[in-house]
């Protein structure tokens, strides 16, 4: 039988041992990289852009295992295998066989003759093909029996341009073996040429890429799930955006109460969102005029983020204004709002801070449920309001709220933030000091003397974002501050 080697092109020189051995241990040494990659990758199963990571690890590792065995292959030779022919006997079993799922088992040759009609088969072809070792192998008319029907005309096709154009081979087909099991199956080959140039044999070498293309096909998918994952997430923060652009207040920049006549309040807030979290969370703030010439001041915060948050909040704020415009007192109106989140069909919880002003006196009344208190600044210092009695809302039925009162004075700066504003780490208190909390409120009361010296609510608001808007928030923030005039 010819040689695998075309008549008009003489062997290659083997590479040099010490070569391809360096190539092993740089294969190895990144394999082991890729390995400790895929173990620190994150195993929720849960989490598409997780799940696409291991995928990718996964496929990494496998490709280098096979890249590990065809070097080793290339250095020391393939193995002595027996070949058998269909005009002559069977050859003797092989002493070792490769071992199942090793490359040499998944890679095999095989080599049929034009002239003759024999062909020749490696042992690890059979085992790829699912064959009967004693059994003769399939001629190159045989062979499409094996193929699945869809793919018998690509295999058809490469085989003619073999043989008739001597164009090399290299594609991929699927196949039914004995046992039922398919198999993808990846076949590079080139034709034989005699002295006068024309095809005498057509040799192959077939390689078992079922696992491959199964690992290929897991990061297809993950990197889809992790698309669709990403987009839902997209429309779900839009969806949040535009839902809460519709519910907080249209006012940007200052605003001042009342609307018409002497100037009483001076207004401005902002709302700042989280930097860990592409979705929007449930925080809100509100000032409104009511009917009977006082002011409404709210902040508050649901928790979680995303859609159903952000309608949960915009259901807890309208029924806030509604409620305020009533006439409900802060104490009376916060119990009202514990009794509605209490019910929802989503059980959730919030905090909330809710300020009732009252100009002729300068009076303000204020309830909490579960939330820091508003901070009052006179004279160039600051300190936070008493706290009257208030659980998270949504935490328990039936809970009662205190109310609390406090005179203000002109030119007293009033301070209302939800908790994510001042970070974690700046509330991360030394060795005798006070909680995290204390301090995180303290930080805020540090900034009494540049608030002092503000000219504007609006001014206030800037300082306080200058301080923590670049801050590494894990939650939404809102500020609102409220400046007492003549």
């Amino acid at each position: 039988m010819s040689s695998h080697l075309s008549a008009d092109r003489s062997a290659a020189q083997p590479p040099q041992r010490g070569s391809v051995d360096a190539l092993i241990s740089q294969t190895r040494r990144l394999r082991g990289e890729v390995d400790a990659v895929r173990r620190d990758a994150p195993v929720d199963g849960a989490d598409p852009h997780g799940r696409w990571q291991r995928a990718l690890c996964d496929l990494a590792v496998h490709q280098l295992n096979d890249l590990d065995e065809h070097l080793a292959q290339l250095r020391d030779g393939p193995p002595p295998v027996p070949v058998q022919s269909a005009a002559g006997p069977a050859a003797p079993a092989v002493p070792t066989a490769p071992r199942h799922g090793s490359l040499l088992s998944r890679v095999g040759s095989a080599e049929w003759n034009l002239l003759t009609d024999e062909a020749s088969w490696s042992g690890e072809l059979y085992q790829i093909l699912g064959r009967d070792p004693a059994a003769p192998p399939l001629t190159l008319d045989e062979l499409p029996s094996l193929v699945h029907d869809e793919d018998r005309p690509m295999l058809t096709a490469m085989v003619t341009d073999c043989l008739i154009d001597a164009k090399p081979i290299d594609g991929e087909f699927r196949i039914r073996r004995a046992d039922g099991g398919m198999r993808t199956v990846h076949m590079m080959g080139e034709p034989v040429l005699d002295a006068d140039g024309s095809t005498a044999s057509m040799w192959a070498v077939l390689r078992d890429v079922s696992e491959l293309r199964r690992s290929q096909r897991t990061v297809s998918e993950t990197r889809d799930s992790l698309q669709r994952h990403r987009h839902i997430a997209q429309t779900e923060r839009r969806l949040a955006v535009e839902l809460q652009e519709a519910v907080l207040p249209p006012w940007r920049g200052s605003l001042r109460f009342p609307q018409r006549g002497p100037e009483t309040l001076d207004l401005a807030a902002h709302y700042l969102p989280s930097s860990s979290s592409a979705l929007i969370g449930g925080d809100w703030y509100d000032a409104l005029e009511l009917p009977d010439g006082d002011s409404l001041l709210t902040v508050g915060d649901l928790t979680g983020h995303g859609v159903a948050v952000t309608s949960g909040m915009a259901m807890l704020l309208g029924a806030l204004r509604g409620m305020a415009v009533a006439g409900t007192q802060p104490g009376q109106l916060m119990a009202w709002l514990n009794q509605l989140l209490d019910a929802s069909v989503q059980p959730a919880l919030g905090s909330a801070v809710c300020c009732r002003y009252r100009p002729e006196t300068r009076t303000l009344t204020w309830a909490q449920a579960g939330h820091p208190a508003p901070l009052l600044f006179r004279n160039g210092t600051g300190r936070a309001l008493p706290t009257p009695d208030g659980v998270l809302l949504g935490a328990t039925s039936g809970a009662a709220y205190g109310q609390a009162e406090v005179t203000l004075e002109e030119g007293d700066l009033l301070l209302l933030h939800t908790d994510g504003l001042v970070p974690r780490r700046w509330g991360s208190p030394r060795p005798g000091e006070a909680g995290s909390d204390e301090a995180a409120v303290q930080r805020l009361l540090d900034l009494a003397p540049r608030f002092d010296g503000a000219r504007t609510a609006q001014d206030c608001v800037r300082t306080v974002v200058e301080e923590f808007g670049e801050s590494e928030r894990e939650d939404d923030a809102c500020v609102l501050v409220a400046r007492v005039g003549s």
